[in-house]
């Protein structure tokens, strides 16, 4: 039987996409949220502010279905940010995406030293 963890992972394994090429959003403008992702709270972000471009990933890499993720993420933003997104998102998101995408752990290595 798996644990509560096993399970998480397995939830969001099955939305990665095939590889990160995959990820085409945009890399400038403001992002309005389904409300499928964001049911509550903040749904608008601005990819030229960090922070605010910061939030949108988290939101969608922990409620983006597959489709979410390829048309909102884009691959050259979420490496550039992994090092610090990756302190910010939860366990089981960060260790599925970094166990399919090597380079995830490669960008977060390049940035220690």
């Amino acid at each position: 039987m798996p644990n509560a963890f096993e399970l998480l992972c397995e939830q969001y394994a099955k939305r990665l996409p095939a590889q990160l090429e995959d990820l085409t959003g945009p890399t400038h403008g403001t992002i309005d949220l389904p409300l499928h992702v964001a049911w509550s709270g903040r749904r608008s972000y601005t990819l030229e502010q960090p922070r605010s471009r910061m939030g949108l990933y988290r939101t969608v890499l922990a409620e983006g279905q597959r489709q979410d993720l390829i048309d909102i993420l884009n691959r050259d933003l979420l490496i550039e940010q992994w090092p610090v997104l990756r302190t910010l998102i939860s366990r089981p998101i960060r260790d599925v995406w970094e166990a399919a995408f090597p380079e995830l752990s490669t960008a977060t290595a390049a940035t220690a030293a």
